[in-house]
C-alpha cells in the first residue's frame, strides 16, 4: 500500500504470495490500492494458494498501471516453499526479478 502513495520509494516491488483475499472470502478483496499502483511489480504466487487463486491474482493485477508479471509456482500453496522446488525456488525467483527489473 506505502508504494500506492509514495510512488517514487522505491523502483520495484517483489511480491511474495500476496494475500488477494481472506480465505475461503473471495469478495473481500485486498485489491483497492491496486490502480494507484505505479511502481512496476513482480508477483510470485503459488497455485494452490488459498489467498487466491492464480486466475484471481492474474484478474486482480490488471487493475495495476504500471508494469505487472505474475510468476506461478506450480503445486505451492501460501508458503511457497514444497519439498520439491526448495532448492531450485529461491534462485527462480531472483532470476525472474532479475529479468524483470532489466
Amino acid at each position: 500500500m506505502l508504494a500506492s502513495t509514495q510512488p517514487n520509494l522505491v523502483d520495484f516491488l517483489l511480491l511474495l504470495s500476496y494475500p488477494l483475499h481472506p480465505p475461503r472470502k473471495p469478495d473481500v478483496l485486498r485489491t483497492s490500492h491496486f490502480s494507484s499502483l505505479r511502481t512496476p511489480a513482480l508477483f510470485v504466487h503459488g497455485t494452490r494458494d488459498i489467498f487466491g487463486s492464480i486466475t484471481e491474482v492474474a484478474s486482480a493485477i490488471r487493475l495495476i498501471p504500471a508494469a505487472v508479471e505474475l510468476l506461478p509456482v506450480e503445486s505451492a500453496g501460501h508458503e511457497l516453499l514444497t519439498r520439491q522446488n526448495r532448492d531450485s525456488l529461491p534462485a527462480k525467483i531472483v532470476e525472474a526479478f532479475r529479468r524483470f527489473t532489466s
